[in-house]
Formats: structure tokens, C-alpha cells, sequence
């Protein structure tokens, strides 16, 4: 890092490290933005296990360990610490990147003279009524208007699925400054079975939000029993105690014995449950923030980067991902008689299922992997630079239609 200060910073509203798919994104995005400029400043959230601020090579890496149980308030608490974060490293900082608006407010209201980068991947008020159904509305308002000010004030915003793109349009942000970068996977080398693994298996595996749909791949399995050797392992990458009305679900379902459940498992555990599973299941709901909000689910990338068949939801996200019958099946969103009733065909053909998970690790490897997303970061990067000094800022420089520098 040079000696006058930290020129990237990178803000986060996120545990990091953690097993959420959000952190393998943050993980490369960040590294990538600090290897361009030398070094950096990552703010992310921490915890109990993590140090407040780290030192690795030549990033540091702050984290808000104040313990707020209240979502918003945490997020203020965030805004606050970024602000003196900003305050100290004002005459260095010249990419200022955020994921949310609790850092986004900060970095577009400070007036330093980085490019700021809003790299939108949900929007709180769209997802905080899925997670909050209670939450009142004039809260949620505030919020919207909290966005839109990040959204109409940084000079880049950084999506990673066209369905999103669609959407920050709608938002009112010019198609001129909006950058499609989307997300990747790795290609894991082979393993071996896992030993516990049942002898046939669906896989989930990710977070448990509702709008992921874990109910609806309880539901279906309820309709497989008759298979005897048939199990659903699920991988949570959240806490255990989320999982809770699942398990009774399952069990009002009677198919307890049938599910297996692995909790926060790190990579190299968790990709032989990928890897030897028959299919992987993304059976994501039609909702607002899947649909009008738009998404990249991560667990469809890491199955096909493993060379395992996805059936998923058919969604406008998904199809951005999935062609159906070639990489995959998708199904109708909320369905488990038509999830089931798919999942039982394949599994009476494995010479497909072989085919169609091939044909993902093949699509992956031809432009999905992390090191191709990245290179389209690093294009991004290399035509950003601070205002001021005689360099102009990025929403005024010449741009292409939607991602073209």
C-alpha cells in the first residue's frame, strides 16, 4: 500500500469472511479492485471470531463490530464509522466502491474527489419486506430514497445480471452508466465421494431466505418417496437455528429421515456435495425481489462450474444462466408436483443427466469462470480514475450502450 494512504476502498454491509455466496463475490471483486490499485481499504461487517482491523499484505481490513441487534440501526452505525473511515483517508482514496446504500450514502454525500462505484446486487427495500414482512412502509420509503440518491449520484453502477440492469433503468440510472459484470465460478478438480453421502441425492445448498425456495424442494421430495434410495442434502451457508422451521416442515411432511443437513461447510467441503450430487436444486420463487429486482444466483454457477445438472426456477434471472434441456431443467416457480415430476424423469435418465451437467462445466469454462468476470472488472478499472487533477469523471467520460467502455 503506498505510504500517503490507501487509494481503493471497498465497503461492504456484509459478515465477511463467511460461507454466504456474497462473500466469495466480495472476496473476488475486492481483491481485484486492490490488486489494480496496489492496495486498499476493505469495511466490511465482523463478529465475535474477527478481528475489528487486519492487516493482509497490502490491504487493511476494518470491520463494524459494534453489537447492534437491529438491522437499521446497524446499517447507520456502518454509515457513521464509513464517514470517519473517508475523513482519514480523503486525500488518497480514488475508487470508492460500495455494495449498498449504508456505504453508498457516505461515499456520494462526502464530496471527496474519487470515482464512486454503487455495485448493486439487491436493493434493501425491495428484499428487507421478504425478510421483514412487517416493516412499515414509510421506513421502506426511506430507504428507496436512500438508494435513489446512491444510485442517481455515483458515476458508475456495476450489476451482475441484465434482469438487474432492467431494473436500476427503471430506476431512473442511464443505460450509459450502467456496467454489466456478472457473477462466476471456479472449475474444481475432482473428489471423492462424500463417505456419508446417501447413495442418491438432491443437493441445496446456499442460504435460506424465503425467496430461495428450500420449501418448495421439501415439498417435492414428499412427492419422490416411492424412490427409496433418494435423499435431499441441504448445505446451509447460514446459521443452523435458520433452518429450524424447515426442519419441521420436513417433518410435518414426513420426510425427516430423508433430509441431511451440513451447515456452513468451507469450500473444500462442500464441493464434493456438488460435485456427486445428481442434481442441484434452485427452485427460487416468484417474488418481487427475484423477479422485478432481478438476481445472480451463485449456487447455479457452482453446480454447472461442477459439472452437475441444475433444475431451477424459470425465471428471467435463471435464463440469463440456464438454457433448459441443455444445462439443465427449469420449471415453473412454486410448483413442487411440477418440480418433482421433472426431477423423476432425469433421474430415470442418467445418460442426460451426465450430458447436461457436462454441458455447464463446458459453458463456464468458455467465459463463466471468476478470472473472466474479473477481466471485465479490470477493463472497467483501467478507464476510471479520481476527478479532479485534469481527469474527468466517469459519467462524463464517452461510454457504450450498457457495460461498454
Amino acid at each position: 500500500m503506498p505510504t500517503d494512504g490507501p487509494r481503493a476502498l471497498y465497503a461492504a454491509f456484509d459478515r465477511f469472511p463467511s460461507r454466504k455466496g456474497s462473500a466469495v463475490h466480495i472476496d473476488r471483486f475486492a481483491r481485484t479492485l486492490f490488486d489494480h490499485h496496489g492496495g486498499g481499504l476493505l469495511y466490511v461487517l465482523g463478529g465475535e471470531d474477527l478481528s475489528a482491523s487486519q492487516r493482509e499484505g497490502d490491504v487493511e481490513v476494518v470491520r463494524l463490530t459494534r453489537p447492534e441487534p437491529h438491522l437499521l440501526a446497524r446499517a447507520l452505525a456502518f454509515g457513521t464509522r464509513l464517514d470517519a473511515l473517508l475523513d482519514e483517508h480523503a486525500a488518497s482514496l480514488e475508487v470508492c466502491w460500495f455494495r449498498d446504500p449504508w456505504g453508498g450514502l457516505p461515499i456520494v454525500e462526502h464530496g471527496g474527489r474519487w470515482t464512486s462505484v454503487y455495485e448493486v446486487n439487491g436493493l434493501p427495500s425491495v428484499e428487507l419486506p421478504a425478510r421483514f414482512p412487517r416493516i412499515p412502509g414509510d421506513v421502506l420509503s426511506q430507504v428507496a430514497a436512500i438508494e435513489q440518491r446512491c444510485l442517481d449520484a455515483a458515476d458508475a453502477v456495476v450489476v451482475p445480471a441484465a434482469s438487474i440492469a432492467s431494473a436500476v433503468r427503471a430506476r431512473g440510472v442511464p443505460g450509459a452508466r450502467i456496467h454489466l459484470v456478472p457473477n462466476g465460478a471456479d472449475l474444481p478438480a475432482p473428489t471423492p465421494r462424500p463417505a456419508d453421502a446417501p447413495a442418491r441425492y438432491l443437493l441445496y445448498f446456499g442460504a435460506l431466505q424465503r425467496w430461495q425456495g428450500l420449501d418448495v424442494a421439501l415439498r417435492a421430495l414428499a412427492r419422490l418417496t416411492d424412490l427409496e434410495d433418494l435423499a435431499l442434502v441441504v448445505c446451509s451457508s447460514v446459521h443452523a437455528r435458520q433452518a429450524k422451521p424447515y426442519r419441521r416442515l420436513a417433518e410435518r411432511l414426513g420426510i425427516a429421515e430423508r433430509v441431511h443437513w451440513h451447515v456452513a461447510l468451507d469450500e473444500a467441503r462442500l464441493a464434493p456435495w456438488r460435485e456427486h450430487a445428481e442434481i442441484a436444486l434452485a427452485p427460487l420463487t416468484d417474488c418481487e425481489r427475484n423477479v422485478a429486482q432481478g438476481c445472480c444466483p451463485l449456487k447455479v454457477l457452482e453446480a454447472m462450474a461442477s459439472g452437475t445438472a441444475v433444475v431451477a426456477s424459470d425465471l428471467p434471472s435463471v435464463r440469463e444462466l440456464v438454457e433448459d434441456g441443455v444445462h439443465g431443467r427449469l420449471v415453473h416457480p412454486d410448483r413442487p408436483v411440477e418440480l418433482a415430476r421433472v426431477v423423476r424423469v432425469l433421474l430415470d435418465h442418467p445418460d442426460v443427466l451426465a450430458a447436461m451437467g457436462a454441458a455447464g462445466r463446458a459453458r463456464i469454462a468458455q467465459g463463466g469462470t471468476w478470472d473472466h468476470r474479473t477481466a471485465r472488472m479490470r477493463e472497467l478499472l483501467s478507464t476510471w480514475g479520481p476527478r479532479g487533477d485534469g481527469m474527468s469523471p466517469v459519467r462524463d467520460r464517452p461510454r457504450g450502450p450498457e457495460g461498454g467502455p
